[in-house]
């Protein structure tokens, strides 16, 4: 009387699961606040702090000029967006729900519609603090003029692939010794404020600075981003190709893992911390 009935065909799985992805992002949406609008003033709000504290920052430090010819504050934006993009989409997928939350115990939930959603729901939220930000500067400051806005958001977009990828290792890995790699992802969130490379361009730094940066699949994303928003910036010392790399290494390690924790997981694990 109460089993339910499983789809047949592949199209009827697939439109099964696509909803289950849908309903697991806009559960994830609604974790920290019952109120979507609410949590979208909030995320904006959070961009713009981070905006105008780099721009005091310069201020203070007599760096209000960039090496590259533009808006000063479409430079800082440009970096903040990706940077904001890529941590709360690791930070999304390193706490979706793993093989051994509650919710796993349902039949037609599994960790791929938990990590789908998750990574969705950050996307979603991003995407549109990108738009309202850009819309209000637009209308209330001065006119956005971006050289090639469909390149540039697809920056973005390997951003957040890049913070999916390295979160979905996070997260693979937490079950096993969860404070460790919790302690781990901070670290690597925080110098990511610095390494992230969104407060200069990687043309201006000298062959001793950048190999402290070129590891980062974030800095590699800024620079190019900044490539495509100004007319006349050229990236010459990074690479659109790096983090498409990185992170489709960091993908297929996350899986495997994920795959052996599955395989190995035990909800007892988690009654016992």
């Amino acid at each position: 009387m109460f089993t339910t009935g499983r789809p047949k065909t592949l199209i009827g799985s697939a439109f099964v699961t696509l909803t289950l992805i849908f309903e697991a992002a806009v559960r994830e949406q609604r974790k920290g606040h019952s109120n979507a609008l609410y949590g979208l003033l909030l995320n904006v709000a959070t961009t713009i702090a981070f905006v105008l504290a780099f721009q005091f920052m310069f201020s203070v430090m007599g760096l209000k000029s960039v090496p590259l010819r533009g808006d000063f504050l479409l430079f800082m934006l440009s970096g903040v967006f990706l940077f904001l993009t890529h941590t709360k989409a690791l930070g999304a997928v390193a706490s979706a729900e793993g093989p051994t939350s509650a919710m796993m115990m349902h039949g037609p939930m599994n960790t791929v519609v938990s990590i789908t959603g998750a990574a969705l729901g950050s996307l979603y939220t991003q995407v549109l603090t990108i738009f309202l930000i850009l819309f209000m500067y637009h209308v209330a400051v001065k006119p956005v003029v971006i050289e090639d806005p469909a390149a540039a958001f697809g920056m973005m977009l390997l951003a957040w692939f890049s913070g999916c990828a390295i979160g979905l290792v996070f997260m693979a890995l937490s079950p096993w010794a969860p404070n460790a790699f919790g302690l781990i992802k901070t670290i690597y969130q925080r110098a990511n404020m610095i390494a992230s490379g969104k407060m200069f361009v990687a043309n201006a730094l000298p062959p001793t600075m950048l190999s402290m940066f070129s590891w980062n699949p974030l800095f590699h994303t800024i620079d190019q981003a900044r490539g495509h928003v100004f007319i006349n910036y050229f990236p010459h010392k990074t690479s659109a190709l790096y983090p498409v790399y990185f992170s489709l290494t960091f993908l297929m390690l996350g899986l495997m893992i994920e795959f052996f924790t599955r395989r190995h997981a035990s909800l007892s694990w988690k009654a016992g911390r």
